[in-house]
């Protein structure tokens, strides 16, 4: 396509726009990208379908009652529209109702998810930003993602390095490694995508440079896919949550046989002859070494014992995907990574050492010059409530009860008003039943959506937002090299406005304005930002246009940086000048504070606690006997744009695929293709059947992101027909120093479904009211 064509950005990638009579046509691949991602094709279609919210709607009995109509219809009731000074003016009086009754902390800010890509019209910055002016909220802290990490990562090496940055690059891990071993894999799939956006999707020829070089790779994971078929890996197929194990068995080999490095593990850590006691079974009377883990994790035990031989004699990657952490107990395969590492001794060396997220998004191990991009600026919250990101539905339904978090003890806030902008809890959060039993607590909820997920649905107030395409914004990722512009390519559908101009709105009626736009159009904050972007450049002698130039070439991309990227390279070279923020400044494989909080869910130093559910589980034997994955879905990003072409391409009968071995589907006798219930004590959905060998028996695969399509809506319990793995996932924290979401800890059912099976409405728009009279079909 031509160059001269609009540029615009996602998470998974810059595409040129085609615009024809005011319509999205198409989205062709920047001409730059060697790699991209097909989900742009969903984009045209989506903008426009029935499931776009057009209008201000409010639900029928809150717009009669007000709170007097409590939570028990969400999610079941008709919505009426109304006008945009209507809705405002009810947002606004309810926001200061609740802040004069029951003050700010019981407003909950619970924006989470990627939204746009545009460093502006950032969802949860502009709610944040907003609530801060009002006098500010309870927020979460920390991610689904890797919420886990976060906290734990700091207390053994000081910060969150090799987790959101720091890694070691992708040109010095080709050089230099010999040997990559992949605790969850690195799938394709998942680097298509990386948060606000990237100009080349390089990780396949970063992959491809490693395989000419002799780079070998073992996949160790129940899935044999998360590793792509041209880097012919070694598959150790284990069981999901036997990682921790795994990896003690390769520490009890390298130390039985005097492989471990005791030089390094003397001068840059602490606390391993601690661990050292467990890890050989001098503390307990049960040796750590591969005999013990092959009960565990299901692999032989040689292949353990040669394993740890290998890595002990080549410059070895140890690479943990983002996932294994969001198990119960997940701290433990990080802790133990980096202590299976430091036995190495090849932490700090160019290609050797840890590295987490490899695979995980496309820009983990890229290498960039600098971190200039600016973010909408949120102020301060004078607030100091919050909570673990998982931990929502928890904080709902207990008021007023404590729990342990890294150390400390905490209170749930009493939380009367819930304002979200930007992703769909009930994609990212566990066991949405419990979640919609949460959410009929809260006196009101309200959502910005452009579309009806199943968020929306369960909302008081639904404000209809613009999507990217609809409003000029630029995007950079935070691992990416490339600044583009996103200028606006179609008018907003229907009423829809940008949360900038909802916020505007809003904050008027406060008397917060001047405070929240400080006089500022949405041009004056591209301007001010990129402003931003151009004095940091400038401290990295790193030239950049003059606004109006940028905005006129429509992308701009960094110089490389001048020398390769290592993790801990500093560190290695001198522990003390460089010394890690931890108590010790040192790697801490034991940790005295951690052992100080006296959690017994997680011990002072790295170590294998049983999951709450897990195939070696009493529960296998008695009602669920297969473990369920649910991870990123290879045809959209978690749930955005689900509705979209490429999406549906990949339903069965339109249900979200779910992957279950042969084997496991014979003695079911579920053939490929039906349409099959997972199950448990949790909840129920429908999914269609794909039989694969690729996948170990006694698990089975379900992605996140199918919307929510309750059989009954609004009624906790019932089945979900369109396939959303979380009316089934275990909804409690991976421990208390963590309290981390743990979805990957979850047993099921599976059987045939027999007879006719309801009809998709996930994409239809909800029930409307005029006047107190349905109008269209009433919910099912």
């Amino acid at each position: 396509m031509p160059a001269d064509l609009p540029l615009t950005t996602t998470h998974w990638g810059t595409y040129r726009a085609q615009v024809e009579a005011g319509r999205l046509i198409a989205l062709h691949p920047f001409e730059h990208d060697p790699d991209p991602s097909p989900i742009g094709r969903s984009i045209p279609g989506a903008l426009t379908d029935a499931a776009r919210v057009r209008r201000p709607a409010v639900r029928l009995s809150y717009l009669e009652q007000g709170i007097r109509a409590g939570g028990e219809g969400r999610g079941a009731e008709p919505f009426v529209e109304v006008s945009w000074d209507t809705a405002l003016d009810l947002v606004a009086s309810e926001l200061a109702r609740i802040k004069r009754v029951h003050g700010n902390e019981a407003i909950f800010g619970g924006s989470y998810g990627w939204a746009s890509a545009g460093r502006f019209h950032h969802a949860q910055g502009q709610l944040h930003r907003f609530l801060n002016t009002f006098g500010g909220y309870t927020r979460s802290i920390h991610s689904y993602s890797y919420g886990a990490a976060e906290v734990i990562l700091p207390r053994v090496i000081g910060n969150a390095n090799g987790l959101l940055g720091g890694h070691t690059d992708w040109q010095t891990i080709a050089q230099h490694s010999r040997l990559i071993v992949m605790f969850g894999g690195m799938p394709m799939k998942n680097v298509q995508v990386h948060s606000g956006g990237l100009g080349r999707h390089s990780v396949r020829g970063h992959l491809l440079a490693c395989k000419r070089n002799g780079v070998q790779f073992v996949n160790v994971g129940p899935m044999r896919d998360d590793a792509a078929d041209f880097l012919k890996s070694e598959w150790l197929a284990a069981r999901p949550n036997s990682d921790t194990a795994i990896m003690l068995a390769l520490a009890h080999t390298l130390v039985s046989e005097n492989l471990h490095d005791k030089a390094f593990l003397s001068s840059h850590c602490i606390g391993f002859e601690r661990f050292r006691a467990y890890l050989l079974g001098e503390t307990d009377g049960c040796p750590k070494d591969a005999a013990w883990a092959a009960t565990l994790s299901g692999l032989r035990p040689e292949m353990i014992v040669s394993l740890a031989r290998r890595m002990a004699a080549v410059r070895t990657m140890i690479a943990v995907s983002w996932s294994i952490q969001r198990g119960d107990h997940g701290e433990q395969p990080y802790w133990m990574a980096i202590t299976l590492a430091a036995i190495l001794g090849q932490i700090g060396l160019p290609g050797g050492g840890f590295g987490f997220g490899y695979g995980s998004t496309a820009g983990v191990g890229q290498h960039v010059t600098g971190k200039i991009w600016p973010s909408l600026p949120q102020g301060f919250n004078p607030v100091s409530a919050f909570i673990p990101v998982a931990r929502i539905s928890d904080m709902l339904l207990n008021p007023g009860a404590s729990f342990d978090f890294n150390g400390s003890r905490l209170t749930y806030p009493d939380i009367r008003l819930v304002y979200w902008a930007g992703g769909n809890p009930f994609h990212h959060h566990q066991d949405i039943n419990k979640l919609i039993a949460a959410l009929r607590r809260p006196e009101t909820v309200i959502a910005h959506e452009p579309w009806w997920t199943g968020f929306a649905r369960h909302a008081d107030v639904v404000l209809p937002v613009t999507t990217p395409f609809e409003r000029d914004d630029f995007s950079a990722g935070s691992n990416d090299d490339f600044l583009f512009t996103m200028p606006r390519l179609i008018d907003p559908v229907g009423e829809a406005r940008d949360d900038f101009a909802i916020f505007c709105g809003l904050s008027e009626r406060l008397g917060v304005s001047a405070t929240f736009a400080e006089g500022l159009s949405t041009h004056g904050w591209l301007r001010r930002l990129y402003a931003v972007a151009r004095e940091r450049a400038a401290q990295s002698d790193i030239s950049l246009p003059d606004f109006e130039e940028f905005w006129r070439r429509g992308f701009l991309e960094l110089p490389p940086p001048p020398k390769p990227a290592i993790l801990l390279d500093a560190f290695r070279a001198d522990p003390q000048g460089h010394a890690l923020k931890t108590p010790s400044g040192k790697i801490e494989i034991f940790s005295e504070t951690i052992d100080g909080f006296g959690y017994d869910d997680c011990p002072g130093h790295p170590a294998w606690l049983e999951p709450s559910e897990w195939l070696g589980s009493a529960l296998t034997t008695a009602h669920f006997p297969l473990h369920l994955l649910s991870n990123q879905p290879r045809t959209r990003l978690h749930s955005q744009y689900d509705n979209g072409v490429v999406s549906r391409e990949g339903k069965i009968k339109g249900r979200e695929p779910v992957t279950i071995h042969q084997d496991d589907a014979a003695t079911r006798d579920i053939a490929d293709g039906d349409i099959v219930r997972v199950f448990n004590d949790r909840g129920s959905c429908l999914a269609g059947a794909v039989l694969s060998d690729a996948i170990l028996r006694g698990v089975v695969l379900l992605p996140t992101g199918a919307w929510y399509d309750p059989l009954e809506p609004g009624r906790p319990g019932t089945l979900d027909v369109h396939g959303n793995p979380n009316v089934l996932t275990l909804d409690k924290g991976a421990s208390r120093l963590t309290q981390a979401p743990t979805p990957l800890s979850t047993l099921v059912q599976i059987e045939r479904y027999r007879g006719d099976a309801p009809p998709i409405r996930a994409f239809d728009p909800p029930s409307f009211a005029i006047e107190g009279h349905l109008n269209g079909d009433p919910p099912r």
